[in-house]
C-alpha cells in the first residue's frame, strides 16, 4: 500500500471514528481514504472550508469522547497549531499526521524533515507538549499509528507521527496486525451529564492563576511519566560503532545503507533512529554511542535534530551534521563520504 493510504486504514483499525481535514499535497491520499472507507464503518469524514476549521472539529469530537484524527503537511500544520494548543490546554486526545514538505510558506512539495523543531517544540504555546513518532517505513507508520491513539487517550493529550513526503507517496508491503481496539473510560466527555452527575465542559481558560498553575503542572507530571516510560529507539550496528550516525523518519533507511557500506570498508560505523522524537530517547542514545569517538546527525534540513542529539550526550562528544533541504534527498554515497572523512580526522 501507499504511505498515506496505509495510515488511514491503520488509524481505522484502531477504531478512529472522525476525521477533518483539508487537502494538500503530499498527504491527500489520506483524506480520500478516510472520504472512501469510514462512512462505511459508521464513521464520519468531512472535508473543512479550512485547516483551522478542522483542528477546531478535532476539538469537539475529541471532547465528545470520540477517536479523531486529522493529517496535513508542513504550512496545513502550521495553520492548525492554535487549535492544537486549545487542545492541549483542554486536556484532549487526538492524533495529527503530518507528511512533511519543504518550506518555509509554501516552499515546495517534496519531501523534507524541516518541521522537527515545530513538530518537538513548537505546536503550541504555554508550556505543551505533543507525543511525536516518526516511522521510517509503510510497515512503520502503521505499527505507530495504534500506539498514537493510545498514548493520547492514556494522557488526555494530542499524538503526531511525523512522516514526509518519501513516505507518505511510497508503497510496499504492509501488514496489519491483529489487535483489539482498547477501550479508555472517559468519564470527563461531554456526553451528556443525565442529571447524574455535574456538567462536563472542554475548556482550556483558568482565570485564577493558581488554578492555572495546577493544570500546567499536572500535565507536566503527565509529560514526565511519558519520558520515563515511553521513549523508543532502533540501534543498528552500534555495540563497537565508533562512529553513530544519528537519523530519523525516511532518512534513516538512507543511513542504513551508507553504514553498511562503511562496514564493507572495515569503517565501524553504527545506526541510531529514533521512533519517538519527543520524548527523545536519551538514554538510549548514551548507551548507543557509548564507545563512539563522534557522532553525525543526518537530517532532510539544515540541521534541527542535531540539537536533541548533543542535549542527550551533554555535549561530551563531538556531533556533527550532513543534510540535504529545499526537497532534496541525501544519497548513501554523500552520507558515506561524510562518514569516511569523520574518520579520516580521527574524532
Amino acid at each position: 500500500m501507499k504511505g498515506n493510504e496505509a495510515l488511514a486504514e491503520a488509524a481505522i483499525r484502531a477504531g478512529c471514528k472522525c476525521f477533518f481535514g483539508y487537502p494538500i499535497t503530499p498527504q491527500t491520499e489520506v483524506a480520500a481514504y478516510f472520504a472512501k472507507k469510514l462512512p462505511k464503518v459508521g464513521g464520519t469524514f468531512l472535508q473543512a472550508e479550512s485547516e483551522v476549521a478542522a483542528i477546531n472539529m478535532v476539538y469537539g469530537a475529541a471532547a465528545a469522547g470520540v477517536r479523531t484524527m486529522t493529517s496535513s503537511s508542513s504550512p496545513g500544520i502550521s495553520l492548525k497549531t492554535e487549535g492544537i494548543s486549545y487542545i492541549c490546554g483542554a486536556d484532549l486526545p487526538c492524533v495529527i499526521i503530518n507528511v512533511q514538505r519543504g518550506g518555509p510558506g509554501l516552499g515546495g512539495i517534496q519531501p523534507s524533515q524541516a518541521d522537527y523543531f515545530q513538530a518537538t517544540r513548537a505546536l503550541g504555546h504555554g508550556d505543551s507538549r505533543v507525543i511525536v513518532f516518526a516511522p521510517s517505513s509503510v510497515q512503520e507508520m502503521v505499527n505507530v499509528v495504534n500506539k498514537a491513539f493510545n498514548l493520547a487517550d492514556t494522557y488526555r493529550m494530542p499524538a503526531m507521527i511525523l512522516a514526509d513526503g518519501l513516505l507518505g507517496q511510497m508503497m510496499e508491503p504492509v501488514e496489519f496486525p491483529e489487535t483489539e481496539v482498547e477501550s479508555f473510560d472517559k468519564p470527563w466527555a461531554t456526553t451528556g451529564h443525565g442529571n447524574v452527575r455535574e456538567h462536563n465542559i472542554a475548556n482550556s481558560l483558568y482565570l485564577k492563576p493558581e488554578v492555572l498553575e495546577k493544570s500546567i503542572l499536572d500535565r507536566a507530571k503527565r509529560y514526565e511519566d511519558i519520558e520515563n516510560n515511553h521513549t523508543e529507539a532502533e540501534c543498528y550496528l552500534t555495540d563497537d560503532a565508533e562512529i553513530v550516525v544519528c537519523a530519523y523518519g525516511a532518512t534513516a533507511r538512507i543511513c542504513k545503507s551508507a553504514v553498511n557500506a562503511a562496514r564493507a570498508k572495515g569503517i565501524k560505523a553504527g545506526l541510531f533512529r529514533p521512533v519517538t522524537v519527543w520524548p527523545y530517547p536519551k538514554k538510549e542514545l548514551v548507551k548507543a554511542s557509548a564507545n563512539a569517538k563522534s557522532l553525525l546527525t543526518v537530517e532532510m534540513s539544515t540541521g534541527q535534530m542535531i540539537e536533541d542529539v548533543k542535549l542527550a550526550i551533554e555535549c561530551k562528544k563531538p556531533v556533527y551534521f550532513c543534510g540535504r533541504t529545499g526537497g532534496i534527498i541525501p544519497t548513501p554515497a554523500e552520507v558515506l563520504a561524510e562518514i569516511e572523512l569523520r574518520v579520516k580526522e580521527g574524532v
